[in-house]
């Protein structure tokens, strides 16, 4: 007999509450929406414990995987963490205040400004992806790696679907 979850009893009951409705994405959706918040909870202890909050990891995350020198400018940074080019001023000025990050003068353009990870940041960034991994494979780790694979290969066909979707609804 095949192992059920909450939502297996969700689907049920939608399915007899709403014949009429095609439920079958919220077998996909439900269950992403439910192990999202698991990974929520166990990405802000990743970083908590390592001096940061997300969206600092996140920012500091695009600098240091750029590699040496690890510095990108304003718009890389917003379109790699999907804020607004406010929020990421107020990220950026927030970040400096803690010196996790320098704003320098683009050498190839006088106007231009590029942000740059200090060491301070990447230690913090580099404890944290560490701990981030780690707590990770903790929650994957009772799948064997064929499947592990399987579902990434599925979930980046999902991700470009959504990703189409919202270009079009723009």
């Amino acid at each position: 007999m095949k192992q059920e979850d909450e939502v297996d009893r969700i689907l049920r009951e939608w399915a007899a509450a709403r014949p009429d409705l095609d439920i079958a994405p919220l077998a996909v959706f439900s269950r992403m929406t439910r192990i999202t918040k698991h990974i929520d909870r166990v990405r802000v202890q990743a970083f908590d414990r390592s001096g940061l909050t997300a969206w600092e990891f996140d920012v500091l995350a695009v600098l240091r995987r750029g590699g040496a020198p690890y510095r990108q400018s304003p718009k890389v940074l917003v379109k790699q963490t999907m804020v607004s080019s406010g929020t990421m001023t107020n990220r950026i000025d927030r970040m400096v205040e803690r010196e996790l990050v320098r704003r320098l003068t683009d050498p190839n353009d006088g106007r231009g400004v590029l942000v740059e990870m200090t060491e301070q940041g990447q230690t913090l960034v580099d404890a944290a992806m560490t701990r981030l991994a780690d707590a990770e494979e903790r929650l994957i780790g009772g799948m064997p790696r064929a499947e592990r694979e399987r579902l990434a290969t599925l979930l980046r066909h999902l991700a470009i679907s959504v990703d189409r979707f919202e270009l079009g609804s723009e």
